[in-house]
């Protein structure tokens, strides 16, 4: 590696932490209980975040959304347990779904409305409101499943 390159490295990885260092590091804590422990997990997370950069050229959200679920993946491999998604997890899968399966996740379970309800307010047949619901619901799970780390102890 050249020093070019180690130096263009170091630059990213103080920039990621710059940026995403706090919720990061606030994320490992919560996950290994320990707060030295959480900082050599986001330390292996931003070395593995940097290993693979080409991934980390988006919007800060896209970048975060990214380094997440690297931190539950390094951490489950620091021999952290698995912890159900919390709500870091949670907005990111819900991140990831289309305007109109979100805006009626929000309706029904945000707003507290019924289908009639949500159908009405989003101007949809309530079948609609039904089927986005249904697949909305089927991504998050997905999603969450994609972001659970392997090989937990």
């Amino acid at each position: 590696m050249s020093r070019r390159d180690r130096t263009a490295g170091e630059v990213l990885v103080r920039r990621l932490f710059a940026e995403h260092g706090a919720a990061l590091l606030a994320y490992a804590t919560r996950l290994s209980g320990d707060r030295a422990r959480a900082e050599e997990i986001v330390r292996a997370t931003l070395l593995r975040a940097w290993s693979q950069g080409a991934a980390l050229s988006e919007d800060r959200g896209a970048v975060r959304a990214h380094l997440l679920p690297i931190v539950r993946t390094v951490a489950a491999e620091h021999g952290v347990q698995a912890v159900p998604p919390g709500p870091m997890e949670m907005l990111v899968a819900v991140g990831t779904l289309p305007p109109e399966q979100r805006e009626v996740l929000n309706q029904l379970y945000f707003q507290g409305r019924d289908v009639k309800e949500a159908a009405a307010s989003l101007g949809l047949p309530a079948e609609t409101v039904k089927s986005r619901s249904y697949e909305a619901l089927r991504r998050l799970r997905e999603a969450l499943r994609a972001a659970e780390p392997t090989g937990v102890t």
